[in-house]
């Protein structure tokens, strides 16, 4: 969506600003300045790295707060649905995490 409007070339999008902030890269040994369309793909395959690192994906602190902290987890997920997406989009949508990494017990229905 972003593409065809961002470009390197374009005055406003040389550098990743917001207003007046200016937003530095963390995609390199120190961070440093990059056009806006660099920094968001610099985000976006990071992002993409950390959702496919099966050791920091966040599904353990959702395993931990289930097992460990039963009340809080439930009121939580009776509000927001929040584990109920993430289960949906990362194991269903998407395919990032295999079933047998997935140690909450199934007791979701995540087709709607």
């Amino acid at each position: 969506m972003l593409l065809p409007e961002c470009r390197p070339e374009c005055a406003d999008c040389q550098e990743m600003k917001a207003g007046e902030w200016q937003y530095l890269c963390a995609a390199h040994p120190s961070p440093q300045p990059c056009s806006a369309i660099d920094y968001i793909i610099h985000t976006l395959d990071s992002t993409t790295a950390l959702l496919n690192n099966t050791k920091l994906f966040p599904s353990r602190i959702f395993a931990h707060a289930w097992f460990h902290h039963r009340l809080v987890f439930d009121e939580f997920e009776n509000e927001t649905h929040l584990y109920k997406r993430f289960l949906y989009l990362s194991t269903i949508e998407f395919q990032l995490v295999p079933d047998k990494l997935v140690t909450i017990p199934d007791v979701f229905d995540l087709v709607e």
